[in-house]
């Protein structure tokens, strides 16, 4: 049966979430994730955020790291090539405020537009690819 699903760019708080059962969305990524046609794409910031947030909560980061090594999570973003978007992106959204993640996601979005991402972050409901296109999310509902 072929997967008709998107690729997947993922999100720090649905990475976090994937490999923490005990996070209140643990049940609801788990199901997307396994539906998602392999690689899913992430940046090096998400992958950051990721490792920290997993150790504050007592957590080994491992999960994370195995996830890359392994070739589950591609990392095609490359900020020296894109530094002066995310610096214009990063400007444009001060009253959010956005992260420079969130940042390097949205840009991503831009570089592969048939992507969606998968996010537990309503501020990507603000941010806009383009500068006007909504971006494609797989989010919980509020």
């Amino acid at each position: 049966m072929a997967n008709n699903s998107p690729s997947v760019i993922i999100d720090t708080g649905s990475m976090v979430a994937a490999l923490n059962r005990r996070d209140a969305y643990h049940t609801w990524v788990t199901p997307l994730l396994a539906k998602a046609p392999s690689p899913i794409f992430s940046c090096e910031a998400v992958i950051s955020e990721a490792c920290f947030l997993l150790y504050q909560r007592g957590l080994t980061p491992s999960g994370v790291l195995s996830m890359v090594t392994r070739g589950f999570i591609r990392i095609p973003f490359h900020l020296e090539e894109e530094k002066q978007v995310i610096e214009k992106m990063m400007l444009k959204y001060t009253n959010v405020p956005m992260s420079f993640a969130d940042a390097c996601l949205v840009r991503m979005t831009e570089l592969y537009p048939k992507m969606v991402v998968l996010t537990l972050d309503h501020d990507f409901q603000i941010y806009r690819r383009f500068g006007r296109q909504t971006i494609p999310l797989w989010i919980p509902e509020t």
